[in-house]
C-alpha cells in the first residue's frame, strides 16, 4: 500500500506541474523515472512512449500507466494513471467554472501565449534527447528522417507512421543478418 501511495504521489507531481500536453510531460517523467527514482530504464520509457504513442489517449498517461504496471501491476497501472490525471481533472474544473470570466483579459492572453512558447521547448528538449539515444546508427537515421518527411508532408496516422518505422527496423535487421551469414 505505501508503493501505491508513493505512485500516486509521484504521478500527481508530475501531473500537477507539466502544462501543454503529452508531449511537453516527457521531460519530467524522464527526469524523476529514469533518472532520479530509476523505476525505468531510458530504453523502457522509449519503449512505454513508443507504445503509448500507437494506444489510444494521452501518451503521457498511457506511459504512467505502463511505469505503475511495471512497479505493482494492475493495481500500480490504475493508481498511477489516476495520480497523472488527477491534477488536470481538479485544475481543469476550476479553470472552466472561471474561464470565460478572465479570457478576454489582456494579461490572461498573453500569459497563454508564454505558455505555448514553453510548451514548444520543453518538446523540442524531449525529441533532442529522445534523438540521441535512439538514432544509434545511419539506418535508424534514415528511418527518422523518412518518418519525419512522412509525419510532416502527409496525413498519415501515426499508428502507420510507428509500424513502418517497426517494419523498416525488422527488415533492416534481417538483411543485415542475411548479408553477415553470407560473409
Amino acid at each position: 500500500m505505501k508503493e501505491l501511495a508513493e505512485l500516486f504521489w509521484i504521478f500527481a507531481k508530475m501531473g500537477a506541474v507539466t502544462f501543454g500536453g503529452g508531449y511537453a510531460m516527457l521531460p519530467i517523467i524522464q527526469r524523476e523515472i529514469v533518472e532520479k527514482r530509476q523505476w525505468a530504464t531510458e530504453a523502457e520509457v522509449m519503449d512505454y512512449y513508443a507504445i503509448g504513442q500507437c494506444t489510444p489517449g494521452i501518451i503521457a498517461v498511457n506511459t504512467s500507466t505502463f511505469i505503475g504496471y511495471k512497479r505493482k501491476g494492475i493495481a500500480g497501472g490504475f493508481t498511477a494513471t489516476f495520480g497523472f490525471v488527477f491534477p488536470s481533472l481538479v485544475i481543469i474544473t476550476i479553470i472552466a467554472a472561471f474561464l470565460q470570466n478572465f479570457a478576454h483579459i489582456s494579461y490572461v492572453a498573453h500569459a497563454f501565449n508564454g505558455i505555448r512558447a514553453c510548451v514548444c521547448a520543453l518538446i523540442l528538449d524531449a525529441v533532442i534527447k529522445l534523438g540521441k539515444k535512439s538514432v544509434i546508427d545511419k539506418w535508424c537515421a534514415v528511418i527518422c528522417v523518412v518518418i519525419t518527411l512522412l509525419s510532416v508532408f502527409t496525413s498519415l496516422s501515426p499508428v502507420i507512421l510507428v509500424v513502418l518505422a517497426a517494419v523498416a527496423g525488422i527488415s533492416i535487421k534481417n538483411i543485415q543478418k542475411m548479408q553477415g551469414e553470407k560473409k
